[in-house]
């Protein structure tokens, strides 16, 4: 089964597969933060849909903030499905290193391709997690002023010229 005679060929596998496997924990963080993010945006959106607003203008405001939060939790949803499809394919890298440590195959172009495909999700999983943080902060709010309007220091007022 062990093309070189024994255990050597599985403990090169292991010692291959150890930073694939450092990897899967990376990954498991990342998507333990995003899944809480994803539910602190839910937990925002039925706090907005549970309160009745009469006044038309709040009624309006709150609509556009729901259709901002949706927007925020499809983001979030998307880079979770591609982190996990990275931690997937990280694994099945893990798979082919043993599998071809046991029965002699040559597994360069397979487990290379693999693992940039796991980048590639890895990378537009991030990418859209970036982009629903900037969205959140762009609309952040304090004491009725946006961040931004607080860090140039007009606080929610017109700039002196």
């Amino acid at each position: 089964m062990f093309p070189d005679g024994g255990t050597s060929g599985i403990a090169h596998a292991i010692q291959l597969a150890l930073a694939p496997v450092f990897l899967l924990t990376a990954i498991s963080a990342l998507l333990a933060m995003m899944t809480s993010r994803l539910a602190r945006i839910v937990d925002r959106a039925r706090f907005l849909e549970s309160r009745v607003i009469e006044d038309s203008e709040q009624v309006e405001k709150q609509r556009a903030e729901l259709a901002l939060i949706a927007r925020r939790a499809r983001l979030v949803s998307w880079s979770i499905a591609l982190c996990t499809a990275a931690a997937l394919l990280v694994a099945a890298l893990v798979a082919i290193l043993f599998l071809g440590a046991s029965y002699g195959f040559r597994a360069g172009i397979p487990i290379a391709v693999v693992f940039i495909l796991s980048m590639l999700g890895l990378i537009c999983s991030l990418s859209l997690y970036l982009r629903e943080v900037f969205i959140s902060t762009r609309t952040l709010r304090f004491a009725g002023s946006t961040l931004r309007e607080l860090s140039r220091g007009t606080g929610g007022r017109p700039a002196d010229s």
